[in-house]
């Protein structure tokens, strides 16, 4: 079983006289600074000084230098910034001041794992990836309530990065609901495997080609859409709020016999095989080479796949089928905000 830590395990005592260095102000970077300094933590942020982030930071009365002038003054410097341009942010403005006895922390072990950065020994490298995007964990944090993340040790140089750890994560509200133990293998691994064979990939590939079933064996493309995509939100609140089991238990009977009978079918031992191979290169780093090759390349394969899918036809009848339900449109304008926020 995991390790599992609570209030009672982090101390906000251990960062008092310290300064937090927070590279990035995105929607990690925002939520980690205003939630820490709100704990009573010094918190200053890097961003460059052609970030437009810079404003919105500074609108928070929070002190922000350039991540190499930031990294300088910070006992602990986390680095919150997307995977692919982290290696090279960190060779120019990060390493260069790492001072013996600094604390890098990460949110995501993708580059430590994968060895696009390699610290020296004198610094410890932790981790704490909180389970929910940034803009959540700041809100539910005004609220006193805290949002369960993972932690785990690279390095310890100093004998005491766990302990670090967990005060970090005091800071930003998680030990309130749960920190859960783990390791940068672990935690890069899963998150990736997970993404690309449910979350993200499995699932939208499942929908898409069940609409282009249903589509091509002559069934009006709105109907398609609202039993392969619209009620899935549906299915999978109630496997949020109480597993597989509460979701089998809520729908009908003959609903639950197809899940049984059925679900085998589509996803099968081919399904299988192939989870096995997408998860094997995770492990090997193949994944992670490809995807910074494809980034070092400008993107050119990634930006044509987004093209492309953006103009499937489920997109269309979706766009079309949603204004038909404004309540639908106040999430998409937020979350919408969030995604522009993590990506600036």
């Amino acid at each position: 079983m995991a390790k599992v830590y609570y209030e009672a395990d982090g101390d906000l005592k251990n960062l008092a006289g310290k300064t937090v260095a927070i590279i990035g102000y995105g929607s990690q970077g925002h939520a980690h600074a205003l939630n820490l300094r709100d704990s009573g933590v010094k918190v200053i942020v890097g961003l460059p000084a052609s970030s437009a982030s810079r404003a919105k930071a500074q609108a928070q009365k929070l002190e922000v230098y350039d991540p190499a002038e930031a990294t300088k003054r910070g006992d602990v410097v986390a680095l919150l910034v997307p995977d692919p341009p982290m290696a090279k942010l960190y060779k120019e403005a990060i390493e260069p001041n790492l001072a013996p006895g600094k604390t890098l922390l990460f949110a995501h072990g993708f580059n430590i794992h994968f060895k696009f950065i390699q610290p020296p020994k004198s610094v410890d490298v932790i981790m704490i990836a909180p389970k929910c995007p940034g803009h959540r964990l700041r809100e539910l944090f005004t609220e006193g309530v805290g949002v369960p993340s993972l932690l785990a040790v690279e390095q310890d140089a100093s004998g005491h990065a766990e302990q670090t750890a967990l005060t970090y994560a005091k800071g930003i509200g998680s030990l309130k609901a749960g920190v859960i133990g783990t390791t940068f293998k672990e935690e890069t691994e899963t998150d990736l495997f997970g993404e690309q064979s449910v979350l993200c990939g499995g699932v939208s590939y499942l929908i898409t080609t069940a609409f282009e079933t249903l589509v091509q064996a002559g069934y009006q493309p709105e109907i398609a859409y609202f039993e392969c995509l619209h009620e899935l939100k549906l299915i999978v609140d109630l496997i949020y709020q109480g597993g597989i089991k509460y979701m089998r238990y809520s729908v009908s009977d003959t609903a639950e016999y197809g899940d049984y009978s059925r679900g085998p079918r589509v996803i099968d031992a081919h399904v299988r095989e192939a989870m096995k191979k997408i998860l094997g290169e995770i492990q090997s780093g193949s994944f992670a080479k490809e995807w910074m090759d494809e980034n070092a390349a400008g993107r050119k394969k990634f930006l044509e796949m987004r093209s492309k899918a953006a103009e499937h036809q489920i997109e269309k009848v979706g766009s079309a089928l949603r204004k038909m339900m404004p309540w639908i449109q106040t999430g998409k304008e937020e979350a919408t905000a969030a995604q522009a926020q993590a990506r600036g």
